[in-house]
């Protein structure tokens, strides 16, 4: 499966953008299409986490090649993209039965931390991918 961290990449992006583009609908009030788009962030992070964890079992992991002050901060990054991609499973769970189950006035009270640590995680996944698969590639990887 080389083709998973690209794709695991792309399903991360589109999530990021499917993110944005449902918070701008649901500040226009455009409540259908804000449904739509958080439908769509929400399979693709289901897709992303089923790819991620064949990909994983299958390859182990990828020890990243930097060398120098990219090191730390890949660390740091990768080390809050770890844990907050922990902590936003049960967040985007709670909040998308909130709003399935028409309880709105809770679903927008969490929606609030969900959202900008959804889109974190997201975002900074592709990041990682392209420190660890493109500028910091092993060679010959």
């Amino acid at each position: 499966m080389p083709f998973a961290p690209t794709l695991n990449a792309i399903l991360n992006a589109s999530c990021a953008a499917f993110l944005l583009a449902g918070y701008l609908f649901i500040r226009r009030r455009r409540i259908q299409a804000h449904k739509t788009c958080m439908l769509l962030a929400f399979a693709c992070s289901a897709v992303f986490l089923v790819s991620y964890v064949i990909y994983h079992l299958q390859v182990g992991s990828v020890g990243f090649q930097g060398q120098g002050w990219i090191r730390p901060v890949y660390f740091t990054l990768l080390g809050t993209h770890t844990v907050l991609a922990v902590v936003i499973v049960p967040l985007v769970l709670v909040t998308l039965a909130r709003a399935l189950g028409g309880n709105f006035e809770r679903h927008r009270r969490i929606a609030r931390w969900t959202l900008p640590l959804w889109l974190y995680v997201s975002a900074t996944g592709v990041i990682v991918y392209f420190l660890l698969y493109h500028l910091y590639a092993a060679p010959g990887a």
